[in-house]
């Protein structure tokens, strides 16, 4: 859903600046379909004000700085850094990859912080980046959340939570 929102959103708000300016009401429901979009919108406000008021104008580049940022956790800094500037601070944490995590007994942990260290730990540096999206698109296509396609997923031997689904 965010990927359709964000889709729209980009051609209505060009700049950080029409982030900042926009009226909150409208933010709000320019994003109402991703959920959260009471807080989430604040946050977007929020972020861009001090994007330029901080940084320029700019997205930062360092861990450090983009935690600073209005609703900017770790998955969401893990994101841009290696997107935009292909910096790997960490891992990324969404819901797929703690699940698959947790599934595959990568991790006892729920918090996404402690998954990741968890991760950072057994996952050479190197492939932090591509590990993330590689259980990504695994959580996506085959162990789902609600009915994994254990059948056809080549982690099937090595998995500890593998059905016999079809």
């Amino acid at each position: 859903m965010v990927n359709k929102v964000t889709k729209e959103l980009f051609k209505k708000y060009k700049s950080v600046e029409d982030y900042a300016d926009a009226e909150l009401s409208e933010l709000e429901k320019d994003i109402k379909k991703t959920g959260f979009f009471r807080n989430k919108s604040k946050n977007i406000k929020n972020a861009c004000k001090m994007l330029i008021e901080e940084f320029d104008g700019q997205v930062p580049s360092t861990m450090k700085e983009m935690l600073l940022l209005p609703g900017v956790a770790r998955k969401t800094a893990n994101v841009v850094l290696t997107s935009a500037y292909g910096v790997i601070e960490g891992i990324v944490v969404d819901t797929h990859v703690k699940r698959l995590s947790q599934r595959l007994g990568l991790t006892k942990n729920d918090n996404p912080e402690k998954i990741e260290k968890d991760l950072m730990n057994i996952v050479p540096k190197n492939k932090w980046a591509q590990f993330s999206f590689l259980l990504i698109s695994h959580g996506r296509k085959i162990c789902q959340a609600r009915k994994p396609v254990c059948s056809k997923c080549v982690l099937n031997d090595l998995c500890p939570s593998r059905t016999n689904s079809v």
